[in-house]
């Protein structure tokens, strides 16, 4: 019984190792390079899981109001969005840093 208890917590913890793996910095810079036009914040799961960092961020972002065609201008809109971003605290599939200019791919 009791080695049947230790073999399910150590694959538990294993599946939790591989879970929050994450994704490498190479994909982090693809989605990011992506990631630009009307974004649309949700609370539940959307298109990407988004961690905002004050330090070594994926992606600097920059709010416009008006035509975001490059990486990291982000127009906020209530609907209908290009992309639906979740903010969450840790395990992203990017992260990202608000800048008031030079949004862009940090690299």
């Amino acid at each position: 019984m009791k080695r049947k208890i230790l073999f399910c917590l150590l694959c538990g913890a294993l599946c939790c190792v591989f879970a929050f793996a994450g994704t490498s910095d190479s994909e982090r810079k693809a989605l990011a390079r992506k990631l630009y036009g009307r974004i649309q914040i949700v609370d539940t799961a959307g298109d990407y899981r988004v961690q905002v960092v004050d330090a070594a961020p994926d992606l600097r972002v920059k709010i416009v109001d008006a035509f975001p065609n490059s990486p990291g201008e982000w127009k906020l809109v209530d609907t209908a969005g290009d992309y639906r971003v979740q903010f969450v605290h840790a395990f992203g599939d990017i992260r990202v840093k608000f800048v008031d200019a030079f949004p862009g791919v940090e690299e």
